[in-house]
């Protein structure tokens, strides 16, 4: 049996709402805050689970910014079914931390505050502050309903101890050319029978399914945000994935084998020479610069059909519910909380935490251009590890070409019928249209529903 839908929640909360809330008013629940008040009184935010010291130090910055506003917070993780329940109890946080996914579906139900009129109240250019992507990834038509923290790209991190015993060089792992990437691959690819023991290439095919379909020139969404799976384009991402696992015994075996990964550990899939390459975010160069003395690392852009870098991440965002009590101290500690302030106060707290325990400052990718480009001129020096410098200016080389995934009221759906589809094909349960087809299916009823009424 299926388990309800984050779309289908959202419009239970949301008729529940509308049900509650007949003043007759305007559509646009902040279209009477006034955002550019002096913030006062008691703010209410649910987010920042675990702050590490980059969550820390901008969480100082911004209380200092509210002056003698009292900032309650609630630090536990997000949670789709207590956000809707606490919606439809009128018992709302004023800001509340999401991945970026979920905003879309939310703001078509009329359940967030657009945030244009606090972004002019409070001089910010969305567009000027954050990557074009980034924002593209909380607007919905035509308005910005999030304050966007964080752009962690992919790329191709190379092990190249693998790559040299093999004799294959950084420049054949182009995914634009999946002829020649696949001979790579075959020759750093070991295994008994169809089991590995090293692949070549782990491509994280669920994990980076939306960064192959859309790099090989597909589509998830169209411009309104309706679910596009089915279209012809989105085949080539797949049917590459297919090809790459199934020279490698096959997406069952290679999934068993990615499982066993001690990913944060010190056996780690790259200390072990178990992958001669993976598509791995940014932030995962960070956890093995803990092993840089074991291991040998470059790094290549990821390509889209074209030859040209590309990239595609989400991340987390800070929104303000309809029916929030204290939308203006909101707005102010939101924009105080992603301003280059309080990103160089994370730059300066994370550098000081890196040098006490002999690491690696592989940078912070903000989703801010301004603020990305500051704190790696200032905190992002030379490591000593050659290989280790190439694959952090080559996550510095790709942040820039990164698209989103597309706005849509069923964003999260999406991607979860995006992944069914992906896992039928490689396993062989299905040809490529035909889990497309059955995932379009499925995602049009989440956006039927996240649109309704």
């Amino acid at each position: 049996m299926r388990k309800r839908s984050l779309a289908g929640v959202a419009a239970f909360a949301a008729s529940a709402l509308l049900l509650t809330s007949c003043s007759g008013g305007s559509d646009d629940p902040a279209a009477d805050v006034d955002f550019s008040s002096p913030p006062s009184g008691t703010l209410a935010a649910w987010g920042f689970e675990n702050a590490d010291d980059v969550g820390q130090s901008r969480l100082d910055y911004a209380a200092e910014k509210l002056g003698d506003v009292e900032v309650t917070l609630d630090a536990t993780a997000f949670d789709a079914q207590k956000f809707t329940t606490r919606i439809a109890g009128g018992n709302v946080p004023d800001v509340v931390q999401m991945d970026r996914r979920y905003v879309t579906t939310y703001a078509a139900q009329g359940l967030l505050m657009p945030l244009d009129a606090c972004f002019e109240a409070k001089g910010v250019n969305p567009t000027e502050r954050w990557y074009q992507n980034v924002v593209d990834d909380v607007t919905y038509q035509d308005a910005v309903y999030a304050v966007s923290q964080f752009y962690q790209p992919p790329a191709i991190l190379l092990n190249m101890n693998v790559l040299n015993e093999a004799g294959v060089t950084p420049e054949e792992f182009d995914t634009s050319n999946m002829d020649g990437l696949l001979a790579a691959v075959e020759k750093m690819y070991q295994g008994s029978g169809n089991t590995p023991t090293r692949l070549g290439f782990d491509p994280v095919a669920t994990g980076q399914g939306g960064l192959w379909v859309l790099g090989m020139g597909g589509q998830l969404t169209d411009a309104e945000g309706k679910p596009t799976l089915d279209d012809p384009a989105n085949a080539a991402g797949i049917d590459a994935l297919k090809r790459i696992t199934d020279a490698q015994g096959g997406y069952a075996a290679v999934k068993s084998f990615t499982d066993a990964f001690d990913t944060f550990g010190d056996a780690n899939q790259f200390v072990t020479n178990k992958v001669g390459a993976q598509v791995a975010n940014q932030w995962y160069p960070n956890v093995l610069s803990a092993y840089r003395d074991q291991i040998s690392l470059q790094a290549v852009p990821f390509r889209d059909a074209d030859g040209q870098p590309f990239s595609v991440a989400s991340g987390t965002a800070f929104v303000i519910p309809a029916g929030a009590k204290n939308p203006a101290a909101a707005c102010q500690w939101m924009t105080d909380l992603t301003s280059t302030d309080a990103w160089m106060a994370a730059g300066a707290a994370r550098a000081e935490t890196i040098e006490s325990k002999g690491g690696l400052n592989t940078g912070l990718f903000t989703g801010s251009p301004e603020a990305d480009e500051m704190i790696r001129s200032q905190y992002v020096t030379p490591t000593g590890d050659a290989g280790f410098d190439q694959v952090i200016s080559t996550y510095y080389d790709v942040v820039a070409s990164g698209r989103s995934f597309g706005s849509s009221p069923a964003g999260q759906d999406i991607q979860n019928e995006l992944n069914n589809a992906i896992t039928a094909v490689l396993l062989g349960d299905k040809t490529t249209e035909q889990a497309l087809a059955d995932a379009q299916a499925a995602a049009q009823r989440a956006y039927d529903n996240a649109t309704a009424g």
